[in-house]
């Protein structure tokens, strides 16, 4: 139906009336709802489980509030210090008041934990002093806590509570690359006994590399294969390179526990063969020989399926025509095959090196101490040292990682050229 106005012309109406225009505006905010109501789902669960702990996460990393909650008033005083000598009376006055408040008992525990991660014995030094606290009744102050426990006496133990009273700080990013702060609030490189987390890192992406490569020169060849094969044995050889994920990760990494250790199957197997003698067996578990051996099973299945995906799509009339162009087999596979699996090998790298670089059950498994990666330290953070800003920072520097060698490989080879089926 339509309308006519004096100035406009005909207005296209619905059968009820309803301009053409207002119907159609309707009817799109109406599939936009039912569009936004089907992803919410989704979104509410990326929010819940991926956005809000990252969040977490990155706050936890710079999260300072102990001083403040236990010691406020001590804190104030000494930002006003000028760090060349012993504090003032006052800051004795308020430390002393504010250690024998009871209620500000759990408060002064959590700080003392802080100031452990950062200089060890302040745990022990705050224990001391709150269980002699009540012996101290009037000033002067200073003498008093000086006498329960000389540290009171240092200028260095002012100086790292002074250090650590902001509400954010970056300490245990610094701690996180081995280094800390000096006593004049200078970065500087950590003890060199403490030194350890830098060589995690390095050898964590070692390790993640070695493994990558491992499973591109093992995968390559099946994934080769499975794509040549007819259907049918092509079918039942994809089922048992499944085969592992039908399995538990647990079963699969103690299974590797007793076909590597010393006394196990393939040592047993290697000495009946007489390959080597029973007092020469090889140290194959709780090493990192281990722990590439067992992540580069587990982490097959990753490569050999972006591989397969985009092998099957490639013509075998491409090899043909160059064998008929005068190319040997080699040359053909190598010019012209080879090139276009480009795309499933870098999916394929991108999905097992950023696996393997935060995996964690089978290093702490089968690597013991030698083959630790930074997820195992991550993780006695969070559940032993309880030293949760340093997790957040480890695990922060790690995610950090991943991001830069996907902006990398999106430099380098493009986003929009990794196919994973």
């Amino acid at each position: 139906m339509a309308q006519l106005t004096e100035t406009a012309g005909p207005i296209l109406t619905t059968a009820d009336g309803t301009p053409l225009k207002q119907a159609l505006a309707r009817a799109t905010r109406r599939s936009k709802m039912r569009a936004l109501m089907l992803v919410a789902p989704l979104v509410v669960f990326i929010l819940v489980t991926f956005i809000i702990p990252i969040v977490d996460m990155l706050a936890r990393s710079v999260s300072n509030p102990e001083v403040q909650a236990a010691i406020p008033e001590t804190a104030a005083l000494l930002a006003e210090w000028d760090g060349t000598d012993l504090p003032p009376e006052a800051v004795f006055a308020a430390l002393a008041k504010e250690l024998a408040d009871e209620g500000k008992r759990r408060d002064i525990g959590r700080m003392a934990g802080r100031l452990n991660f950062e200089d060890s014995g302040f745990r022990s030094l705050f224990n001391k002093t709150q269980r002699r606290i009540d012996r101290v009744k009037s000033a002067p102050y200073k003498e008093a806590l000086i006498a329960i426990d000389k540290d009171w006496g240092e200028t260095s133990t002012w100086k790292v509570i002074q250090l650590l009273s902001p509400p954010t700080t970056f300490s245990y990013y610094l701690n996180a690359v081995d280094r800390t702060y000096d006593e004049n609030g200078n970065v500087v490189m950590q003890p060199e006994w403490k030194q350890i987390y830098v060589q995690l890192f390095l050898k964590t992406i070692y390790v993640s590399l070695g493994v990558t490569l491992c499973c591109l020169i093992l995968s390559y060849p099946i994934a080769h294969l499975l794509a040549v094969l007819p259907a049918g044995k092509g079918n039942l050889l994809l089922i048992l390179v499944l085969l592992p994920f039908w399995t538990s990760l647990l079963v699969r990494t103690t299974s590797w526990i007793v076909l590597l250790q010393t006394n196990g199957v393939i040592n047993d197997t290697l000495v009946w063969l007489g390959v080597i003698s029973d007092d020469n067996r090889i140290t194959m578990i709780y090493n990192m020989t281990g722990t590439v051996i067992a992540m580069t099973h587990i982490l097959m299945p990753f490569m050999v399926l972006p591989l397969y995906s985009v092998m099957k799509t490639i013509s075998p009339s491409y090899l043909r025509a160059a064998r008929s162009l005068g190319a040997n087999p080699v040359v053909a596979f190598v010019r012209v095959y080879m090139p276009q699996t480009v795309p499933g090998v870098g999916a394929g790298s991108i999905l097992v090196f950023i696996l393997a670089i935060g995996y964690y059950i089978t290093p702490a498994l089968v690597g013991g101490q030698d083959g630790q990666l930074i997820s195992n330290f991550i993780a006695y953070h969070m559940q032993k040292s309880l030293n949760w800003g340093l997790a957040a920072a480890l695990g922060t520097i790690l995610l950090a990682g991943v991001l830069a060698l996907y902006w990398l490989y999106d430099r380098i080879v493009g986003i929009d050229n990794m196919k994973l089926g």
